[in-house]
């Protein structure tokens, strides 16, 4: 009984999975979309000390000490960009994604423009949904987050995430666009560059920003759909529309 009990759960998450892709395809499938459908994830760390201290060791060119023994490291190392886990990995910038898709099991979708369906946004804070964009020879990290910045009053934090260096972040814009009901809201920025932390970005609020009434707006039976589109930009510079 408890095996076929697991077994007809995962049935279920299987069709429940399959319905949302379906319903996404057929409301995007006229502009000629690729549509990723993201399950949330609880985050399992919201270490800003952690954070700060990379962020200050990446602008001093060195990398803090490892958690686990003191040593002596390259520079040209990173530690793991995952913003859902206190992950101890590092290495060189060019293997972050093969840690990330391998190790955190993060999907990765190709296209100049997707769309990010972002699943059971009812689910209390914190929570994450996370992926993969590779578009114009580079991958992008997208990361929505559902977090209480007031304490009873959770918000969304979307933002894209170039995984290279910040010079090569400013060569590009990326646009996130929610369109339903005859409502459209754009938020157009430069995105920032993966050594910066994604914690750091949300706190400052350099990202597209929904507070529960707003999301609801655009939200379809608990799912959110963002649209994302990356273009290179000879202009570096960021702002936002609505």
């Amino acid at each position: 009984m408890l095996f076929f009990t697991q077994c007809f759960g995962a049935v279920l998450d299987l069709i429940h999975l399959r319905f949302q892709h379906y319903k996404a395809k057929r409301v995007f499938s006229a502009a000629g979309q690729l549509v990723c459908v993201v399950n949330p994830t609880h985050s399992l760390k919201y270490a800003a000390t952690r954070c700060a201290a990379a962020q200050a060791s990446t602008e001093q060119g060195i990398l803090p000490p490892c958690h686990h023994h003191e040593a002596v490291h390259d520079p040209q190392l990173v530690p793991c960009t995952c913003p859902l886990f206190s992950c101890p990995w590092e290495g060189h910038l060019e293997v972050v994604v093969s840690h990330l898709r391998q190790t955190h099991r993060i999907n990765i979708l190709q296209g100049a423009e997707i769309v990010f369906l972002a699943t059971d946004m009812h689910l209390p804070a914190p929570t994450d949904w996370i992926i993969m964009h590779s578009c114009l020879g580079h991958q992008f990290l997208l990361v929505l987050r559902k977090q209480e910045k007031y304490e009873g009053h959770p918000q969304f934090f979307a933002t894209m995430m170039l995984i290279g260096t910040p010079t090569q972040a400013n060569n590009f814009t990326y646009r996130l666009e929610l369109n339903r009901n005859q409502r459209r809201l754009k938020w157009e920025a430069t995105p920032r560059s993966i050594l910066e932390c994604v914690d750091s970005v949300i706190s400052d609020g350099d990202c597209l920003v929904l507070n529960t009434s707003l999301a609801q707006l655009f939200s379809d039976n608990g799912s959110l759909a963002i649209g994302i589109a990356i273009t290179t930009s000879k202009v570096h510079s960021s702002e936002a529309e609505m």
